[in-house]
């Protein structure tokens, strides 16, 4: 019976908020605030109706309620890129991952937002992380961040039904909130994915400059079909490589409305990418860029953000030859807006706060660690002033910390996500609390000593 209990009380977390907050005027005061672009002694941030009011050194509104921050770091809450939340709960049991797919007629079209779970258990984990919103993306050969798949030595080529096989596309990213509730979905299909270097060259039959073509061409079909979509219903076209739900998808990616999170890794594919999106007219997101220093003016030039892991410092192929632990420093100094990754895109996403102070400790400025975690991704994905961002008007995503949010012994103690107050547990502290204490349910009912 408390083992029914604890389950189902590790559900609740996901459905279980304070709503009423949500609404009630709340001024968090005396705190040092860091907005995301700037930083305020002394601070006081008010939240009302799921956005924040207003931010700066005033006294708090009367009659609302104060939570005392002095001594504490007040931020917004940090926003996850690259990230599996949601969508995969065990990456190796597939009933349990909405992240893969391998339908040759369903590639770009393919959209994690309709495989999320608000009641995953890697949600509350991530919550106390100080991660209150996500970019969730389908998993992909060669991808490090919502799940990737080494299966990159089947070759594309033509399939059942004349459908790529399989495609260059992975499919469309999602922004979920972390906040307990029902549903968490922000905006579905905010960028498309695919993978290119080594892991695009495997899919597209072995070379680099076989998807670069294969690409091309099916930017041309995607532009033809968009021409003649009547043709099309009346059979009256040429036969296409993709299904229908893949060119549509694709429309918005071939005229630059949507923008391609491209994963890649090599300096030498990093200008490829970057030449293949001027000739196409395509905006790109890169994925990775372990070797990004190398060519981090051209980047900069291209107005390019990279979502990159810091701490990548070692050699795994002859794709990372050159990688090093300054590749943000020296990227955020050339001038390209960069977003930092968690080391794992369901389970670990909790320490996407320890890389951006690894990378303040190598030459990143803790400013610029800030933004990367918090602002940048929000702007990266379209979002800016929408979450983020302590600034009026703005999600009320808050959280209070204990000490300096890039110390890994500071713990996030007040979490608000669309101003609601989160409660500060997991699953893994009910387990903790169960079977540390020894109490009713901490042995099988038969169980005598």
């Amino acid at each position: 019976m408390r083992l029914k209990s604890l389950i189902l009380g590790a559900v609740c977390l996901a459905a279980v908020a304070t709503p009423a907050l949500a609404q009630t005027l709340t001024a968090i005061t005396g705190g040092r605030v860091l907005t995301g672009t700037s930083v305020i002694e002394n601070g006081t941030v008010v939240i009302q109706n799921g956005r924040v009011v207003s931010v700066g050194t005033g006294a708090a509104p009367a009659g609302a309620r104060v939570i005392d921050a002095r001594g504490k770091v007040v931020t917004p809450g940090l926003v996850a890129v690259d990230s599996g939340l949601g969508g995969s709960e065990i990456s190796s049991v597939a009933g349990s991952d909405d992240l893969s797919n391998g339908a040759n007629s369903i590639s770009a079209s393919f959209d994690v937002s309709y495989g999320l779970d608000p009641w995953s258990f890697t949600l509350p984990v991530a919550r106390l992380g100080g991660i209150t919103r996500a970019i969730v993306v389908p998993s992909h050969a060669g991808g490090g961040g919502g799940g990737h798949r080494h299966d990159d030595s089947d070759f594309a080529g033509v399939g059942d039904g004349g459908l790529q096989s399989p495609g260059l596309f992975a499919g469309q990213a999602a922004i979920i909130h972390l906040a307990a509730g029902t549903d968490i979905l922000v905006k579905p299909r905010v960028a498309m994915v695919a993978p290119f270097g080594e892991a695009g060259a495997g899919i597209a039959g072995g070379a680099r400059g076989a998807q670069f073509t294969q690409f091309k061409e099916t930017l041309a079909e995607v532009r033809l079909y968009a021409r003649n979509r009547g043709a099309y219903d009346r059979a009256g076209l040429r036969d296409l490589s993709l299904s229908r739900a893949d060119l549509e998808a694709l429309i918005p990616v071939a005229n630059g409305t949507m923008p391609l999170i491209v994963t890649v890794r090599r300096a030498a594919d990093i200008q490829q990418v970057l030449r293949l999106a001027r000739e196409e007219g395509v905006r790109i997101i890169l994925d990775g860029a372990e070797e990004g220093w190398l060519v981090a003016d051209q980047i900069a030039a291209a107005d390019v953000p990279v979502l990159l892991n810091p701490i990548s410092n070692l050699p795994g192929n002859l794709e990372t030859r050159a990688v090093r632990m300054q590749n943000a420093a020296a990227l955020d100094a050339a001038g390209v807006i960069i977003a930092i990754k968690g080391n794992d895109g369901s389970h670990r996403v909790r320490e996407t706060r320890y890389n951006a102070g690894n990378a303040v400790s190598h030459g990143l400025s803790y400013e610029s660690a800030i933004e990367a975690i918090t602002v940048n991704p929000a702007r990266i994905f379209g979002m800016a002033g929408q979450f983020g961002e302590l600034r009026a008007g703005a999600a009320a995503d808050v959280v209070v910390w204990s000490g300096d949010p890039l110390e890994p012994l500071s713990n996030a103690e007040t979490i608000f996500i669309g101003g609601a107050e989160q409660a500060p547990t997991s699953r893994q502290f009910l387990l903790r609390d169960r079977y540390r204490d020894g109490g009713e349910g901490a042995m099988p009912p038969a169980y005598s000593r």
